[in-house]
């Protein structure tokens, strides 16, 4: 007997369904997929016993002749291409013709579709060809209904397999979710067993309907939207400010011409983009949807279309990096001077005790900070005290309140300011009231207080200076040698050498060893620490200047527990204060701020 066999065709059939529709969140995005790109302006979704018993998907589309729901179930029945030639322009979502035939081959199927409201058909079918199929005359409106019931009941091994209604449900749930994101002017509900779980009218853009699926409405505030347009392509980019930080990546999405990718290197690019405006460890929530012309991508090479190739992905990259750097600048430009205040407080000085916040503080909101404009921080200070003015001042004898921690001089910065007023009180009507914890500087300002991080805020002044001159090198007595451990380190030092020279580091290679022979002005960190503080500059790709720039500035800045001078203190303040930006260069705030009427009504004396 031939030890290799053809499998019957229902068997096959059944086999190869896997590939397409392996739980049902696949099925889910089969139909949903096929309702968009019939052109539906609304698409419901119902599901039951997390999609095993049911899954439903109606929408009001272009809707089937009968002629074509004779055909719609079988293996690559599609309308949507002709020939290998049409794969390459291909605009819809999908193109293969293999939903429909999976979901016979494993399910009992029902479709009804109509053309005009007229006349409409109704389709049954599966699972496999062992029941034929049906077609007979129905009432509906245009548009069709595919209804799936008892999904992998004939294959019991790949049912036992599934995971519990509850977690099926909910990966329908996320499936729906990927598809609402990317098509805002779709309307879209989604119902589980008999419970209506998210209607979402049309939305007007990206951003409005990212907000109403994943964000409560005070979230949405700090939500924005910004395009870029090349030839071949055009990036919109939904992403969240520094208010929404997550510790993790669970809320970012990447869509390739309304299809949700796996893509690294997008996700990557968010973060490149956004680097410097969240605090580390923390990630942007946000979506990159990129629209782009069918000839620059490959679409079938996933058979779930999971995964794009791109003709330049480096292009896309840089697009999207680029946008968000050019966003960022100018928003910081646009709310220079903000103050950041816990919102948090406001509610839990409002509630009845007090130790209610002591006791049950919020895990997932403990972090978020909310920008309010401040006017009036300074009352518009003279024109010696705007920011500029401050970090461009020379080094002269009297401007002699430097910040020169009294216990580490090593820390001592070029950051001058000169005061002529008595300790603890400026001229602006500051207030230097004392230091909290040993690292927070409290300081008055008419009914308010701030609460100044003295090592995020001096990082902040000296990155703004060092960004605005050259930095200060210094040659060594005796080079650092080292060699280095790969080809990419060795690589990123050749090409590197120049630029790294102008920030105030020049490596030299003699005799296949690498030797550092200057370095900014001040540096104190180790041999070792050196050469991988440099060499990890590697991953900064395009903002190398910017990651060498903030390490530089968070070596020079004053510690937690380095003690300053009142008068240090408050023209340390003072300069904080005037900062374009009250975030350091990794993307902390500098200080958050509390008024009277907040510590009156802790006490209850409101």
């Amino acid at each position: 007997m031939a030890h290799i066999q053809v499998l019957p065709p229902d068997e096959a059939r059944k086999i190869a369904a896997g590939e397409v529709i392996d739980r049902p969140a696949a099925l889910v995005r089969e139909l949903i997929d096929n309702a968009i790109d019939a052109g539906g302006s609304r698409i419901e979704l119902s599901i039951d016993g997390g999609g095993s018993r049911r899954i439903e998907v109606i929408d009001d589309g272009a809707g089937m002749e009968k002629e074509d729901l004779e055909l719609c179930w079988r293996t690559h029945a599609t309308s949507k291409i002709r020939s290998m030639d049409d794969l390459k322009s291909a605009e819809t979502l999908g193109f293969r013709g293999e939903a429909l035939a999976a979901a016979a081959a494993v399910s009992h199927l029902e479709i009804l579709s109509s053309l005009d409201s007229r006349e409409a058909w109704r389709l049954e079918v599966g699972p496999g060809e062992a029941l034929g199929a049906r077609i007979e005359r129905c009432q509906r409106k245009q548009g069709t209904s595919v209804r799936a019931t008892g999904l992998f009941d004939t294959i019991p091994a790949r049912k036992r397999f599934l995971k519990r209604e509850w977690s099926e449900a909910n990966l329908c749930r996320l499936t729906f979710i990927d598809k609402a994101l990317a098509f805002p002017a779709i309307s879209f509900r989604l119902t589980l067993d008999g419970k209506l779980k998210s209607a979402l009218p049309v939305a007007s853009s990206l951003k409005e309907r990212f907000a109403s699926l994943l964000l409560d409405s005070q979230q949405a505030a700090y939500l924005h939207e910004i395009h870029n347009a090349m030839t071949h392509f055009s990036v919109s980019i939904v992403v969240g400010g520094p208010e929404l930080a997550r510790p993790n990546r669970c809320q970012q999405y990447v869509f390739a011409n309304g299809r949700r990718i796996q893509d690294f290197s997008l996700m990557q690019a968010l973060e490149y983009g956004t680097q410097g405006w969240f605090p580390n460890g923390y990630h942007p929530v946000g979506a990159i949807f990129v629209d782009i012309d069918p000839a620059m991508a490959d679409f079938n090479i996933h058979p779930a279309k999971r995964e794009v190739r791109f003709a330049d992905a480096s292009t896309i990259h840089h697009a999207v990096t680029s946008c968000l750097r050019d966003f960022i600048r100018h928003r910081n430009q646009q709310y220079a001077g903000q103050i950041y205040t816990v919102p948090e407080l406001e509610h839990l000085f409002a509630a009845e005790s007090v130790p209610q916040f002591q006791n049950k503080p919020n895990q997932e909101n403990q972090y978020t900070v909310v920008q309010t404009l401040a006017q009036d921080a300074l009352h518009d200070p003279p024109p010696e005290y705007a920011p500029q003015a401050l970090l461009a001042r020379p080094l002269t004898p009297e401007f002699t309140s430097s910040f020169v921690p009294q216990t580490v001089q090593a820390a001592q910065t070029e950051f001058t300011v000169q005061t002529s007023s008595p300790a603890f009180h400026s001229g602006h009507g500051l207030r230097y009231v004392g230091k909290a914890f040993n690292i927070f500087l409290i300081i008055e300002k008419d009914n308010r207080l701030f609460f100044i991080d003295q090592h995020a805020a001096h990082e902040r002044i000296l990155y703004e200076q060092f960004l605005a001159r050259p930095v200060p090198i210094q040659e060594l007595l005796v080079a650092i040698p080292f060699q280095t451990e790969s080809e990419e380190d060795d690589l990123f030092l050749t090409t590197r050498r120049d630029a790294l020279e102008r920030l105030g580091v020049v490596i030299k290679m003699d005799c296949g060893s690498w030797r550092i022979e200057a370095l900014p002005a001040h540096w104190n960190l180790s041999d070792s620490e050196t050469v991988r503080t440099i060499l990890d500059l590697k991953r900064a790709g395009a903002d190398l200047a910017e990651h060498w720039l903030a390490t530089l500035a968070c070596h020079r800045a004053v510690k937690e527990g380095d003690d300053l001078d009142e008068r240090v203190a408050l023209a340390l303040a003072e300069a904080a204060l005037a900062l374009p930006v009250l975030r350091c260069p990794h993307g902390r705030p500098i200080l958050f701020e509390m008024n009277r009427d907040l510590l009156l009504r802790a006490v209850k004396r409101v």
